[in-house]
């Protein structure tokens, strides 16, 4: 009955944006489910326009762009927060999680007042930090519950053994954490390529995402081309989502693999 339960739950929750990827080989001129027939014409549509092309083009290098930067920001600021007994940890935790729990227009206006300023408004450099902004919480999120269950013996081995901080850090702490480290970068490119709210604000005429242009041309004209790009979209964050847990990818267990090396050491 539970795996039955959760079934539905699951059905429930997913059905209707799977209803999209059909509707996105209509043979329609309009929006209709069940398709009437079989097409590839809005992903023709999709690939042959120049602007529709050159959003997707922006937000796959924004996401990339800001998966990195957050990853390394994220990364160091988790194992500084997690190695610091400090009064007012938590706030500073918590702190960090802010852009998690503050409603995105409510973000969308402080950081457009904060580069309006600046003039960064309306370019990539704006969006960029923008995006970072918004992904680096998830970041810090992963890797801390990952440290908080990293035995600090292993990098005291290290150390006693002879390896410095860098050596001790690359060879000891990274393989452990790897898969926070790989779910948050996950976390992170859907983030930034799924952000909407906050781009609505930081875009300009030149500088265009995919979910704003989406956007617009719901708000413009009700074109079928838009199921393609909703598919495209839909299939690119479920195989970040499947990768982010696929635990093959990690091969052994890090834990079990840095105990090994410091055997072979000693």
């Amino acid at each position: 009955m539970l795996w039955l339960f959760t079934i539905l739950v699951l059905l429930f929750l997913v059905l209707p944006v799977l209803i999209i990827i059909p509707m996105s080989f209509s043979a329609s001129r309009y929006l209709q489910f069940p398709p009437p027939g079989f097409s590839t014409q809005w992903y023709q549509a999709f690939f042959s326009d120049p602007q529709w092309v050159g959003a997707l083009q922006v937000s796959i290098e924004l996401a990339v762009a800001a998966t990195v930067i957050s990853l390394i920001l994220g990364t160091f600021a988790a194992i500084g927060i997690s190695r610091s007994e400090f009064k007012g940890k938590s706030a500073v935790t918590e702190a960090f999680m802010m852009p998690m729990l503050v409603p995105g227009i409510i973000i969308g206006v402080a950081v457009y007042r904060f580069e309006a300023g600046l003039s960064l408004s309306g370019n990539f450099s704006g969006l960029l930090i923008a995006h970072i902004l918004m992904a680096v919480p998830f970041v810090i999120r992963t890797v801390l519950a990952s440290m908080a269950g990293l035995n600090p013996n292993y990098e005291l081995a290290s150390r006693s053994l002879g390896a410095n901080s860098l050596i001790t850090f690359l060879r000891v702490t990274v393989p452990i954490i790897k898969p926070a480290l790989f779910s948050g970068a996950m976390f992170a490119f859907a983030t930034s390529f799924d952000e909407i709210v906050v781009s609505q604000f930081i875009c300009g005429v030149n500088v265009t995402t995919l979910p704003k242009k989406i956007w617009d041309g719901l708000n413009q004209q009700l074109d079928p081309t838009i199921t393609a790009i909703a598919a495209i979209v839909i299939v690119l964050i479920t195989l970040a989502m499947i990768l982010s847990n696929a635990k093959t990818l990690f091969g052994r267990e890090p834990k079990n693999q840095i105990q090994e090396e410091l055997l072979e050491e000693e």
